[in-house]
């Protein structure tokens, strides 16, 4: 263990630029896979950034089928329909049958 140290040691010394380099280029590669900009890091984003396009593409259909109901809300048909169905009214010369579940 100590004799292969000693051999590391040897070829550091013996060739210092190329330890240096090889370092240098170590520390950038693992700078571009693990670093902030690194690669790990661009991937969770595009997958974050794909997940959040899908629920915003979610979110604007929902605005628009709000806004089809909103201006529809104040019809005459809308507000009779709504009357209808959650106050129970009805036209005096209407009978109603209210059916209950179990």
């Amino acid at each position: 263990m100590m004799n292969h140290f000693l051999e590391i040691r040897d070829w550091i010394f013996s060739n210092p630029k190329k330890f240096l380099i090889g370092l240098a280029l170590g520390l950038l590669a693992l700078s571009f896979i693990f670093g902030d900009y690194g690669l790990i890091k661009r991937i969770s984003m595009e997958v974050e950034n794909r997940q959040l396009e899908k629920r915003l593409a979610e979110e604007e259909q929902k605005i628009v089928e709000q806004q089809a109901v909103i201006k529809h809300a104040y019809s005459p048909d809308s507000v009779e329909k709504v009357a209808r169905e959650r106050y129970n009214f009805h036209k005096d010369d209407e009978t109603v049958f209210t059916i209950k579940g179990e």
